[in-house]
């Protein structure tokens, strides 16, 4: 009965912020745009720099949880120490009346998720191979600063310009490079960062997939790829040998799209 009462608190405290409501005297609430298991986020307007802003909210019913007020620091300080254009910028962390809030900003483009459900966006075989690697090179960025962002999926990546955008990065830890004990988990976490590289990858590729069968297939069987996706997804998902780096990925990915070119 825990869960079905936990659910009902979060219902009565979690009422979301008005829209119109100002915070910190200078963040007008246009929309509230998204919500998961501890944060709440809006859409609202930055009187001051007169540009629209990300502004998110650790969940009311979360607030006196201090893991929940470590987990939002923990992303607070991940954030701070991006500075990739196709990653959210960190503006500003303020509380206002006991509730905790950070602003970041507003990547004005398209849910991949919605692209592909909601918009019937689809992916050929070398299309995939191609957004995949620019997804690719911002994880490679964040392995480089030992940031692991543990949570790569559909709906936390955005499409602009045809471009990947990550966001969300609620469930992103970063070990300090120092730290001695920590070599297992740190590869456990790279490793998946990886198996989710590959789930999206497959994602991808099943944009166009017609099912000409009501029975569900492996994914070995109902996809005709090339061998070297075949090989790239394997050793991504841990069905064979996993990549130990980045640069092993890089290079079996670029011989997947190079094949294209034979």
């Amino acid at each position: 009965m825990i869960k079905p009462i936990r659910k009902i608190h979060q219902f009565l405290i979690d009422k979301p912020i008005s829209e119109g409501e100002m915070l910190n005297q200078r963040y007008q609430v246009l929309d509230m745009i998204g919500a998961g298991s501890y944060g709440m986020v809006y859409l609202c307007h930055d009187l001051n720099d007169q540009v629209n802003k990300v502004l998110k909210q650790l969940r009311p019913s979360k607030r006196k949880s201090k893991k929940e007020i470590k987990l939002f620091h923990d992303e607070v300080s991940i954030l701070s120490n991006l500075n990739h254009h196709h990653m959210p910028k960190l503006h500003e962390v303020f509380s206002d009346q006991g509730h905790y809030f950070y602003v970041m900003d507003y990547i004005d483009g398209v849910n991949l998720e919605d692209e592909i459900f909601r918009n019937k966006k689809t992916f050929n075989e070398r299309e995939s191979l191609q957004f995949v690697a620019q997804i690719i090179k911002l994880v490679e960025y964040l392995h480089k600063r030992n940031i692991f962002h543990l949570d790569l999926r559909i709906p936390n990546i955005l499409v602009k310009n045809n471009e990947p955008y990550l966001i969300d990065f609620g469930l992103a830890q970063q070990i300090a490079s120092s730290a001695k004990l920590e070599g297992q988990n740190r590869e456990e976490m790279k490793l998946q960062d990886y198996y989710d590289l590959g789930d999206i990858l497959l994602y991808l590729l099943y944009t166009t997939y017609s099912s000409k069968t009501k029975k569900a297939l492996p994914w070995t069987e109902e996809l005709f790829l090339r061998k070297e996706t075949v090989l790239l997804l394997e050793k991504l998902l841990k069905i064979d040998e996993p990549y130990t780096s980045i640069d092993e990925i890089l290079h079996d990915l670029h011989l997947a799209i190079q094949a294209f070119r034979e």
